[in-house]
Formats: C-alpha cells, structure tokens, sequence
C-alpha cells in the first residue's frame, strides 16, 4: 500500500464538484461503452470529506447511461471506518448514505486493511457483513494489499471466511448476492499448500466468494523500495488469475479499479487490453489461456458481481430476449500512403476470428460496437 496515493487522493477529494465528478464520470462510462463494455460495478467513495456528493453524481450518472450499460454501485469506504479520528464519522457518511441513497445502491464495499490495527480492521470486516446482510446489498471488500510474508501478518482473507460463516451468510443473506475479494496481493506469497488449503476450505463452505485480480494497479503500487533499499529489485504481486482458476478451482476475473488517478495514472480500462496484457503478466500463452483471460473480462466478471444469473448463454433463438453483445469488424485490407504520383498500397488485413486472436492482437476501439 502506498500512504503517498493515499494522501494525494484526499488532497484531490477536497476540490471535488459535481461538475468535475459528472464529466470525469461520463467520460469513462462514455469511452468504456466505446470499448464495449456492457455493465461495470462502479466504486463511489464516502467519507467525511467527501460527503455524498460523489453518490448523488453517480446515481445521476447511472440514470443517464442505463440505456447503454447496467451500472452497480458500490458505497465505498477507502478510508478507515473504525480508527483515526475520522473513522466514527465515515462510518456514520456510509450509513446515512445507506438509508437515504439505498434504493439505488447496489454494493456495500470496504478497505479493511488501511485501518490502524488488525481488531479495527477485524471490525471493518464484520461491520460490513452484517450490514450488507441487514441492506440485501453484495458486499466488496479490497483486501491484503501488500507482500508480507504470512508468518508477519496473517492474511485478512481468513478472516473474512471466518466471519462470514460466523454470521452464517449462507443461510441469511439473498442468494443472489456475491461476495468479491479484490487485489489480495498478498495471496502470492503464500506457500502452495496454504494457498490449497484456503482455497479447498472456501469451496467446502459453498460461500459466493469471488477473487478479482486488478494487475494494473497491483502492479504499478506493489514492490516500491524503501529507502536505503536497492532500487533495481522490485518483488511485484498479483493474483495468479488464471491458475487460481485451473489449478485451485476457484472463482476469479480480472478488473480495473482506478484509471487515471493516484493509485492507476495510466491506461484506460479497456477490458480487451486487460485480457491481453494478461498473457505476459501471468506467462498465460496457450489457446486455452486466452479463452479463460476473454472469459474473466466477460463472463467471470459478469458472475462475480452477481448479474450470471440473467446471462442467458447457449445458442441464440430467434424471439429469445438476449443480452447486449459485442461486436467485432474485421476490416477488408490497410491502406497504406503511396509513393508521391504511385498507387497505394493495399495490404489484406489479418482477421480476428478466435479468442485467441482477440486476446493476443486486440482490436482497435473503432472497430468494436454494441449490439443491443
């Protein structure tokens, strides 16, 4: 975790306006949809500073694209909610955010591991359980955002297992509610058989857990040296996506949680690139790992915020109700500039037809549209 990122982010919240917040927002709904994007969680953070300013502009933002894309959003707590001087107070932003906003509030997330201790972030964690539960809300919790070897610090992931069943999810909660564990860096330091073991006990208790890798920010906030330390070895992590899925058989996509801001400044949350820059990231090259990487911008991300159950998958029947497709064109030929009085060239274009050809060589923007 990165205090800088962290101080930067509540330096920026305190020049927030609605005009600011409702530009930036539609410009990456706008560009996401362009990319074809056809529904996305959105984190909207709420705490002292901010008020519920950032949640009246996401519902708005909402309501103006929900003929293009289904929007989720998630009350976000980034900040501490149960330690520091203004953990009492954020707590008290969520929750009369909850009350007041809560028919258009979809998710209840939570960053346990910023508070000041592991009791704090302990109470983080069954706070926002109970209180998910008590809304009918899914529940996200961004967790284990760090490389200390588990002997140091047990993983907060446990913890979560633990008290989810403590306060019998399963039995209580609406079915159709997941449960997302995003970044969970921390996760790949472990040794294989712990990790087996923890991935054996989440399938045995039959919770709707699901991991969600985000490598373009893991990647640009894990391994800064300290200083003093050399400044050429920088030990990064992320979660393994696609063996955790192969190899544990466990529930994960692939995300993006922050574009252009402290913690991600660079890219554009284009899914198809995320799925392509994930072949080098997880040493993912064969056939099948391109399907898996397709699938965990699409259908696996699709399950793991809780909208599979509307997926209507299989073959296509005329009259059936479907849901928005994306579209992919393979252009005939490139034009080439000629030589000054000659012909230009005309190049037959490599066509995408496969997953593969997809992940591997992503098609520009301009050539992917929605059909609705």
């Amino acid at each position: 975790m990165d205090t800088e990122a962290l101080s930067n982010t509540s330096k920026a919240k305190e020049r927030y306006t609605e005009q600011d917040l409702y530009l930036r927002g539609s410009q990456l709904l706008a560009t996401s949809y362009a990319q074809g994007v056809t529904s996305l969680r959105a984190y909207v953070e709420l705490d002292h500073v901010t008020g519920t300013l950032p949640l009246v502009t996401a519902i708005r933002l909402k309501s103006d694209f929900s003929h293009l894309m289904q929007v989720q959003i998630c009350a976000f707590a980034q900040d501490p909610i149960f330690s520091t001087e203004h953990g009492e107070t954020n707590r008290f932003v969520i929750t009369e955010a909850l009350q007041d906003y809560g028919h258009s509030i979809d998710v209840l997330g939570t960053t346990p591991y910023v508070e000041e201790s592991t009791e704090a972030s302990h109470q983080n964690i069954e706070w926002a359980i109970s209180t998910a539960m008590g809304h009918g809300l899914h529940l996200d919790f961004h967790l284990d955002y760090n490389l200390k070897s588990p002997s140091l610090s047990e993983p907060l992931t446990y913890s979560v297992v633990e008290f989810l069943q403590k306060h019998r999810w399963i039995d209580v909660a609406d079915k159709s509610k997941t449960i997302v564990l995003g970044h969970c860096t921390q996760l790949s330091v472990l040794p294989d058989a712990d990790l087996r073991k923890l991935a054996d006990s989440i399938i045995s208790s039959k919770l709707p857990i699901h991991f969600v890798g985000l490598p373009t920010s893991d990647l640009f906030m894990m391994g800064r040296p300290d200083a003093g330390s050399l400044s050429h070895s920088r030990l990064r992590g992320t979660l393994q996506v696609p063996s955790m899925i192969k190899d544990l058989g466990l529930s994960v996509c692939m995300g993006m949680n922050n574009v252009g801001n402290a913690f991600t400044p660079y890219g554009t949350g284009d899914p198809l690139q995320l799925a392509s820059w994930g072949v080098g990231i997880y040493q993912a090259g064969t056939v099948d790992d391109a399907r898996i990487l397709y699938e965990c911008v699409s259908q696996r991300a699709r399950q793991a915020i809780g909208l599979a159950s509307d997926d209507l998958s299989g073959d296509i029947v005329e009259g059936q109700e479907w849901k928005p497709m994306l579209r992919l064109e393979n252009p005939e030929a490139l034009q080439l500039p000629a030589v000054a009085g000659g012909v230009p060239l005309k190049i037959e274009a490599r066509p995408r037809l496969t997953f593969k050809d997809v992940v591997w060589d992503p098609p520009e923007v301009r050539l992917r549209s929605v059909v609705p």
